[in-house]
């Protein structure tokens, strides 16, 4: 079902490699979010994914929200069915149940800045810039995205200026994992996922949902959680195939549950 106009999967074992192709820039238009959602809401849900990788196609991450497809404001619900679309398109990679990894290869501005801040793991290219340049096109939004990966005064100086910073300024801020070359860069993020693969699914997603939900959890109730998960593991066959392989020096053969 992964067929979409502006979002193309590709599939290796069991890594999906997500592109965003809507040229010239990727920018998000309604339909492009509602693809995006889809294809993330499938793989949470496909048993033969188990981890996923998110680029760009040509030179441009994405540019962000396409300004020429912007809601009405006299059509009653239209605003808010957009920005209903707007939050899900990160929720859905935020909250899939598979890890993604971020391959930023080229610009990545506000709204697609965002694409990248809900992956799980994030690696760039020397090309890349990231920015919010919502400001200068009078509009406002994303400090809560920033907040999660920046400090106070960087988030409002990227807020109010809209300045943009490099794949080495993020690197040297501990933002991203890496800045790569051009012709590097899918093939170490593909290196990442296909580890992740490797391991136990349910651990995965249990580690991947433990991931998020404790990002806004006092530190005690976090902690009970990931308990409660290690808790409900040690009880699969994947987690006896784990310790037994350890023991016997050989790979596990994991079967989801």
């Amino acid at each position: 079902m992964f067929d979409k106009k502006n979002v193309r999967v590709e599939m290796h074992g069991h890594v999906a490699l997500v592109t965003l192709d809507r040229p010239p820039v990727n920018a998000l238009d309604r339909l492009t979010r509602y693809e995006l959602i889809s294809v993330f809401d499938e793989i949470s849900q496909r048993e033969d994914v188990r981890a996923a990788v998110l680029t760009g196609a040509g030179k441009t991450f994405c540019a962000g929200a396409d300004l020429k497809d912007r809601p009405d404001p006299a059509l009653p619900g239209d605003f808010l069915e957009h920005n209903r679309a707007t939050r899900e398109t990160g929720n859905a990679i935020k909250e899939c149940s598979k890890p993604v990894v971020a391959a930023v290869n080229g610009a990545a501005l506000g709204a697609g800045f965002g694409l990248m801040a809900a992956c799980d793991i994030f690696y760039a290219s020397e090309e890349a810039v990231f920015g919010m340049p919502e400001i200068n096109v009078g509009l406002a939004g994303g400090a809560s995205m920033l907040h999660a990966l920046f400090g106070r005064s960087t988030t409002r100086r990227l807020f109010f200026t809209g300045v943009r910073l490099s794949a080495q300024e993020l690197k040297d801020r501990a933002v991203i994992e890496e800045v790569t070359s051009a012709k590097d860069l899918i093939p170490t993020a593909m290196a990442v996922a296909q580890e992740i693969a490797t391991k136990a699914p349910l651990a995965i997603a249990y580690a991947k949902q433990a991931a998020t939900m404790v990002e806004n959890m006092p530190q005690r109730d976090a902690y009970r959680l990931e308990q409660n998960y290690t808790m409900a593991l040690s009880k699969t066959d994947d987690a006896k195939e784990a310790r037994t392989a350890f023991l016997e020096k050989r790979k596990p053969v994991f079967k989801g549950r």
